[in-house]
């Protein structure tokens, strides 16, 4: 069965996506823990980031740092914060996400709820910057 991110990458599901290779996908994260926050993932759906073979795991990190320099120039921030859990969705994903400070990044914390026209501009913001 298809993840929700294959389907993304299927064209099945909308997305914002902000960056994509033939490899990889960048898009927004439509309940986002701060504007910007965005999911990396490789296109081919594989479910636990150390199940990667060594070329794609280097890919997708080179990939999401390319990202991580255009996110943090649209939306400035102390530091771009990465995050890999992978419990939520059986599909690799990286989280980026613009911090401030430590608990930026804390998952418990109740997240934004945007309409689809802040994201439409927060996906330009970074995609202008790339």
């Amino acid at each position: 069965m298809s993840s929700i991110f294959s389907k993304i990458v299927a064209g099945e599901i909308p997305a914002h996506v902000v960056a994509e290779t033939t490899e990889f996908m960048a898009f927004l994260d439509v309940s986002p823990l701060a504007m910007g926050h965005l999911l990396v993932i490789p296109k081919k759906e594989i479910d636990y980031i150390f199940d990667m073979d060594e070329e794609s795991y280097f890919g997708l990190t080179l990939f999401a740092k390319i990202v991580a320099v255009a996110l943090k120039k649209a939306f400035p921030c102390v530091k771009v914060g990465m995050a890999v859990i992978g419990l939520e969705v059986p599909h690799v994903h990286i989280h980026l996400i613009p911090m401030n400070a430590v608990g930026d990044m804390n998952f418990s914390k109740a997240k934004l709820n945007p309409t689809q026209e802040e994201l439409q501009e927060a996906a330009q913001k970074i995609k202008a910057q790339l």
